[in-house]
C-alpha cells in the first residue's frame, strides 16, 4: 500500500484504542458525497437511479467537515455521483488534510484538469481513478466512448504533478480477467500507487432487470477474481488488505462490517450501508444506534447475499486481526 509513517501510526492507535475500550461498532472510512450528481450514466451505478430530490442536494463544505468530526474516522474517501462537479471540492479536500485525515478523493477523470488546478499534492491525499478494464468493456460500462483514454490521460498528469494515484476497478459479469490483468500491468508502468479491485457492488436502484446481467454471485466473482490475479502477476501493488485480499480469493470466511464505512449524503447518515438505503438519520449516533446490525450480512438478510464489497469488508479483516494478519499488514501498509 505504501503511507505515511504518521498516518500508519495514527490509524494502529485509533483501532487499538477502539478494541481496548471494547468498542464493537466504529467507523474506518467515511464514504462521504458531497453530491450525487455526475457526469455519466454508468450500466452498474445506483446513484445516478436515485430520486431527483437528492440529485438537486449537495452538502456544504462545512457540513463534511461535521460528518467527519462527529463520526471520528481515520480516512475519509469523498465519492458520489462525481465530487467533482462539487463547487467547493478543494476546500472539502484541504479541510480534512487540515484534520490530518487520510483522504482519497473518487473521480471518473473526466473533470481532472480542474482538480489539478486547485489541489496540491500531499502524502495523506490520493486520486482515485474509476477504471474498470480494458479499453472496450470500460467505455461500454460507463455508458460513453473515449473515457478510458482520458482516464489513462489523467493519471498521466497527476502523476506528473506529484499526487499519489490509486485505481479502482470494479468486476462485472463478463469482463476478460485477462484483460483487466493486462490493465492492471499497464497501471503499473503508469507509476500507479495502489489498485483497488473488487466486485461490482449490488445496487437495490439498480433493480432486478439488470441484476443477473452484470452482478456476479460469489463463487462466479472469487473465480473471476483469482483469474484477474493470475493473468496480471506478482509486481500489482493493491489497496486491498491482505485479510480482504484472502477474501476475495475464497481463501477466509468472513462476515460483512457494514458500520465500519458509514455514508454520508446530502439526505443525511445514509443506513445501514453503502448499498441498502433503509433510513436516513440526522446525526451519526442516531444510525448508529437505532440500526440493528445483526439484521444485515451474507447469511443474514437476502439482499446481501452477493455482497463482497470493500466497503463492508475490509473493515471486518481489521476488527477481527490476528497477530499473524497484523504483521502482513504493517508489510503491507510499508510497502512501496
Amino acid at each position: 500500500m505504501g503511507m505515511p509513517l504518521g498516518l500508519t501510526v495514527n490509524m494502529a492507535k485509533y483501532v487499538m484504542t477502539q478494541r481496548i475500550r471494547g468498542n464493537k461498532h466504529y467507523p474506518l472510512v467515511l464514504m462521504l458525497e458531497p453530491t450525487e450528481l455526475c457526469n455519466l450514466t454508468c450500466t452498474g451505478c445506483g446513484k445516478i437511479r436515485q430520486a431527483e430530490e437528492i440529485h438537486g442536494k449537495r452538502l456544504s463544505a462545512e457540513e463534511c467537515f461535521q460528518a467527519i468530526d462527529e463520526c471520528g474516522a481515520p480516512v475519509v474517501s469523498i465519492a458520489g455521483g462525481e465530487p467533482l462537479t462539487h463547487p467547493e471540492f478543494d476546500v472539502i479536500v484541504k479541510g480534512m488534510l487540515a484534520r490530518n485525515k487520510l483522504t482519497l478523493l473518487c473521480t471518473n477523470g473526466i473533470l481532472i484538469n480542474r482538480a489539478l488546478k486547485k489541489l496540491e499534492p500531499d502524502p495523506r491525499f490520493s486520486f482515485v481513478f474509476h477504471l474498470d478494464g480494458p479499453r472496450e468493456h470500460h467505455d461500454l460500462m460507463v455508458e460513453r466512448k473515449g473515457v478510458y483514454d482520458i482516464v489513462i490521460e489523467g493519471i498521466k498528469k497527476a502523476k506528473e504533478r506529484g499526487f499519489r494515484v490509486t485505481t479502482n476497478t470494479t468486476l462485472y459479469k463478463g469482463v476478460d480477467p485477462e484483460g483487466v490483468g493486462k490493465v492492471l500491468q499497464l497501471l503499473m508502468e503508469l507509476g500507479v500507487d495502489n489498485c483497488i479491485v473488487s466486485p461490482a457492488f449490488t445496487y437495490e436502484e439498480v433493480g432486478s432487470a439488470l441484476d443477473s446481467r452484470i452482478f456476479m454471485r460469489r463463487r462466479e466473482a472469487t473465480e473471476t477474481f483469482r483469474r484477474v490475479v493470475e493473468a496480471a502477476g506478482p509486481k500489482i501493488r493493491y489497496y486491498d488488505t491482505p485479510m480482504f485480499f484472502d477474501f476475495l480469493m475464497g481463501k477466509r470466511n468472513m462476515h460483512c462490517t457494514p458500520w465500519g464505512n458509514p455514508t454520508r449524503d446530502p439526505l443525511g447518515w445514509k443506513g445501514p450501508c453503502y448499498l441498502l438505503t433503509d433510513a436516513h438519520y440526522e446525526k451519526f449516533s442516531d444510525m448508529m444506534e437505532n440500526t440493528d446490525w445483526d439484521e444485515f450480512g451474507y447469511g443474514d438478510n437476502p439482499r446481501c447475499a452477493s455482497c463482497m464489497m470493500h466497503s463492508g469488508y475490509e473493515a471486518s479483516g481489521v476488527s477481527t486481526i490476528s497477530p499473524v494478519d497484523a504483521f502482513r499488514v504493517i508489510r503491507w501498509m510499508f510497502a512501496s
